[in-house]
């Protein structure tokens, strides 16, 4: 059977993004755009141009730096937006300019446009796009809840006005994948010249069907699927890379389709996304999550042992994880750690294994094992691009009665400074203490802690998510006192914030556009 090849058009670096608290450095977008470029990935929607000098800015060096994939940036339906976006991806090898508007009755009444206007507009915003490259994706925003007339008549005027991709988005997470499927058959049979452009589709899951509805809309012909990494994205999230590739390769019977994707780099790229973004991926999340090749149950272990496809219909080999393990301890040395490191997903150059090394040194004189978690907890701790802040020491007082005590150093641009502090537990008692000594008015929106591996000696992995001057930074650390992993991680945020607060421009990392300027 004839494969058809489906597209596969990566949104990480932008509708991933616009998750709060996923915000990345201008540095992060570049790296994770270079191994998305890297493993195959079709199309790099890497931002949306108009939205600030940051996202201008990223897309443009993107542009530049791209070896293979086309590289898409966003743009509202007026001329001003796409002009920006133009500016920004003309560099490109292969650029693209997507344009959208949204085109339910509830989206409608956002802009305040008729559907004659909004048609009108389609056309002229369609038509400027071409004019200035050869490769324009029109969407039609939450086009699932969006009346069949209109919405074949909307892609008839955007095919007409030239535009080279089509792009149906279930933009709440409403459809189901009968009904996605359809919709994009009968669009296909129906509207003019369909045969001319390909058909995309843009899932959320919010209903928990992105996946589902993402292969049955590829069933009905879409040939193009708009994903991220890990199913990073606004509230629910978007249809999961890994998900959709893997979920082809390993049916091809029932889905005999094709993508440019090199599977062997999922792993990796699943946990930078991850640390980058301060969004872990749940243990049990389809294809990279922590317990997706475990098995505990003793029936699971024996029909493992015996034959492995009794309980795994794919191989871990396929999305870049070893088979085999090698025991790690404080004897062990470089070569070692960067051969286990790179069986559980992560490329790393001399610099960062240095980095890793000494910490990994740190924990093997602490732990009698290193287990595979304690090593990805420690590759997975983020660093502000400027320390400016750094834990020097810190001892607690516990007890029974009364506030906790903490006894705190801090390098705060090179001068060691010290402080005491109290607090409702040893945590309040820390972060009272950074607070002291450097002072500022960001907010504490999470606090999480998660141990990674079992036993009194188990890291503690700490994620803190702080918001300034509607900016927001996550950190994290890991340690094997809770209590100092929290305070690196808080320090770690701060130092976030510090670079994003002095660094970026004015509204840089606001990525809400309103309708009210189209």
């Amino acid at each position: 059977m004839t494969k058809d090849k489906v597209l596969i058009f990566d949104t990480t670096l932008r509708d991933g993004e616009q998750s709060p608290g996923a915000t990345m450095t201008h540095d992060e977008k570049l790296e994770i755009a270079e191994l998305l470029d890297e493993m195959g990935v079709d199309i790099i929607e890497a931002g949306f141009p108009i939205a600030s000098e940051g996202d201008f800015k990223a897309v443009s060096d993107i542009a530049r730096l791209a070896k293979n994939s086309t590289i898409c940036g966003l743009s509202r339906a007026n001329f001003k937006d796409i002009d920006r976006c133009w500016e920004a991806v003309k560099h490109a090898t292969s650029p693209r300019i997507h344009t959208f508007i949204g085109t339910s009755p509830l989206h409608r009444d956002i802009p305040g446009l008729t559907m004659d206007e909004m048609a009108e507009r389609i056309h002229e915003c369609v038509t400027h796009a071409r004019n200035l490259c050869d490769n324009v994706q029109w969407s039609s925003m939450d086009a699932t809840r969006t009346e069949w007339d209109f919405l074949k008549r909307t892609v008839d005027i955007a095919i007409k006005a030239g535009a080279t991709t089509i792009n149906i988005p279930d933009t709440v997470g409403y459809t189901e994948p009968v009904e996605s499927a359809d919709l994009i058959k009968r669009l296909i049979a129906e509207v003019d010249n369909a045969d001319t452009v390909v058909f995309s589709t843009h899932c959320h899951n919010d209903l928990g069907m992105a996946t589902a509805n993402s292969l049955a809309a590829v069933a009905g012909g879409a040939r193009q699927i708009e994903c991220t990494i890990n199913g990073l994205g606004e509230r629910a999230g978007n249809t999961a890379l890994e998900e959709v590739v893997m979920a082809m390769k390993v049916r091809s019977d029932i889905l005999p389709f094709a993508t440019e994707i090199d599977t062997t780099k999922i792993m990796s790229i699943s946990r930078r996304v991850a640390t980058v973004s301060g969004f872990p991926v749940q243990f049990n999340k389809a294809i990279v999550g922590k317990n997706a090749f475990a098995h505990e149950s003793g029936i699971h272990q024996d029909g493992m042992l015996k034959n492995r496809e009794t309980f795994e219909v794919m191989k871990p080999e396929d999305v870049g994880l070893a088979g085999t393990s090698l025991p790690l301890g404080k004897h062990s040395g470089r070569a070692a750690l960067r051969d286990k490191l790179t069986k559980l997903g992560f490329e790393m150059g001399d610099n960062q294994l240095k980095d890793v090394f000494v910490r990994f040194k740190d924990l093997a004189d602490r732990k009698k094992e290193v287990f595979d978690d304690d090593l990805i907890a420690l590759v997975q701790q983020n660093s502000a691009v400027e320390d400016r802040l750094k834990l020097v020491s810190l001892r607690v007082v516990c007890g029974t009665e009364g506030p906790q005590e903490a006894d705190m150093v801090m390098e705060i641009d090179g001068e060691q400074v010290e402080t005491k502090a109290t607090g409702d537990g040893p945590v309040d008692a820390t972060f009272n203490a950074v607070k002291a000594l450097f002072q500022h008015a960001a907010r504490l929106q999470v606090y999480q802690v998660n141990a990674v591996t079992e036993g009194t000696d188990a890291q503690a992995t700490v994620s803190v998510r702080m918001e300034e001057d509607g900016k927001i930074a996550t950190g994290t650390s890991a340690d094997t006192d809770t209590v100092v992993a929290s305070a690196k991680a808080y320090i770690n945020a701060l130092n976030r914030l510090i670079v994003r607060r002095e660094k970026s421009a004015p509204g840089e990392d606001t990525k809400t556009v309103s309708y009210k300027d189209a």
